[in-house]
Parts: C-alpha cells; sequence; structure tokens
C-alpha cells in the first residue's frame, strides 16, 4: 500500500542556514515583519507570526560568513509566505519595495498571486495570497489548470492602501 499523506498536513516551518544572523533577521523581521521570538545563542534565532512557536529558523552553525550556492546547484529554489489576502499581499510587497529591495518577478498563476524576490542570503522567497478554490481553472477534465500570466503589481498595491485608508 502507498502511504498518502493527510490533506491536513502542512510545512511548519523553514530553517535557512545564514552567513549573518543579524542580516537575516534584518531582512526576516525588519522588511517582512516576522517577530524574533527566540534568540538562541549567537548562532541562531526563531521567527514567527501570530504568536506560533516559529515558522522561520535562522542559523549560522555551519554557514558564518558562507556565501549562496552557485547557479547551477542543487538546494532551495524558494520559501513561499502565503497571505490571507489580497491587501496583506500588496502591504508586504510595498514594505519589500520600500526597502530597496528588487523583485525578481511577480506572477498569476490562476490558483494564487505571487512576487518573488531573493534575501540577503540569496535565497528565493515568494510572498503569494491563494485564490478560493472554486476559483481555481480547471481543464475539461477537472484537473488544475495553473497558468504563468503577469500580475499587475501596481493594483496589488494599491488595493493595500485601499484597505489600509
Amino acid at each position: 500500500m502507498t502511504y498518502t499523506a493527510p490533506p491536513e498536513a502542512r510545512i511548519g516551518h523553514i530553517h535557512l542556514k545564514v552567513a549573518d544572523l543579524d542580516r537575516a533577521i534584518a531582512f526576516y523581521s525588519g522588511v517582512l515583519g516576522f517577530d524574533v521570538v527566540q534568540r538562541y545563542g549567537p548562532g541562531a534565532a526563531f521567527l514567527s507570526a501570530g504568536g506560533y512557536h516559529h515558522h522561520i529558523g535562522l542559523n549560522t552553525w555551519e554557514s558564518k560568513g558562507g556565501t549562496p550556492p552557485p547557479p547551477g546547484s542543487t538546494g532551495l529554489y524558494h520559501t513561499a509566505f502565503l497571505y490571507p489576502d489580497r491587501a496583506s499581499l500588496g502591504a508586504a510587497v510595498q514594505a519589500v519595495l520600500d526597502a530597496g529591495i528588487p523583485l525578481d518577478g511577480a506572477a498569476d498563476h490562476g490558483v494564487s498571486e505571487a512576487v518573488y524576490l531573493r534575501d540577503p542570503d540569496g535565497n528565493g522567497v515568494e510572498l503569494y495570497r491563494d485564490r478560493p478554490e472554486p476559483d481555481w481553472p480547471r481543464d475539461e477534465d477537472g484537473g488544475l489548470a495553473m497558468v504563468n500570466a503577469p500580475l499587475d503589481v501596481a493594483a496589488l498595491i494599491a488595493e493595500a492602501d485601499a484597505a489600509a485608508s
């Protein structure tokens, strides 16, 4: 019998090797807004949203002063942070742009809207929101028909601005 993960299974947290702990905290806390819930000695920190024990672990145990992996190597493609709605996603994207961090891209995947960037260690970061499942594009057989269409980032940010007013 083949094991199937239960539909309630989720990715609980990420734990990244970073070159500079304070620089990584400045990005994940100072830009993306996650709270530092614990520093674990001089080489690690745990961050979360909403009081969870941790969504993000950062450490320099094996990577202090290290360099990003070279192009063409295996490893993490990106970490994706799910936002509850378009306005929240737009506010996060505005915070990234306000911090002077360039975007690598933005896409409407039909099932979600996503913006891509890099953290200070070169790790890929996706900020996204899901559309409600009944709105997901389907093919004639009912299977997912995801797309890679342009996303209007300015409209996304405008929605965040409107929600904040």
